[in-house]
């Protein structure tokens, strides 16, 4: 059975493992662990920055997403973006994301300042496409730009 809870200072090791498995299966490149780890940690204990939640087996984090925030004038409340996700490769195909997915789902449907939710995906990834169209998502008209300053 799969229990999803809110990521734990305890977990930023995994998380940061995952990370670098989700970017090296998805993008083909190495992160630096130091900088994926300072990171981890601090959106993992700063709040405002958004929520890690963890998909838990038998003790063990086996999958994991994050969601951040963007307020939408436009709408008059916020999207939330998920992000970092990833299911140990042992656990795909069982629901894992799913679960999670459908826990951050119920949580912005109850938030009265949540007024949906949008993920961005690798432009090549056709499983992913897959999943996320079988949770109710659709492609947008938009494109993602991006300067990065790092």
């Amino acid at each position: 059975m799969i229990q999803i809870r809110q990521a734990l200072s305890s977990d930023v090791e995994t998380i940061t493992q995952y990370n670098i498995a989700l970017c090296r299966e998805t993008e083909g490149r190495e992160l630096d662990p130091a900088t994926v780890t300072q990171g981890v940690k601090r959106f993992v204990s700063e709040p405002n920055r958004g929520k890690y939640f963890v998909a838990v087996s038998d003790g063990k984090v086996v999958g994991q997403t994050a969601y951040t925030f963007e307020w939408s004038d436009w709408r008059n409340g916020e999207i939330w973006w998920i992000q970092s996700v990833y299911v140990h490769p042992d656990f795909r195909s069982q629901g894992v994301f799913r679960t999670l997915f459908n826990h951050i789902k119920e949580l912005g449907e109850a938030d009265t300042d949540c007024c949906g939710i949008r993920l961005y995906m690798e432009q090549d990834n056709a499983t992913a496409r897959e999943s996320y169209r079988r949770l109710g998502f659709g492609e947008t008209g938009y494109v993602v730009f991006e300067r990065l300053f790092a």
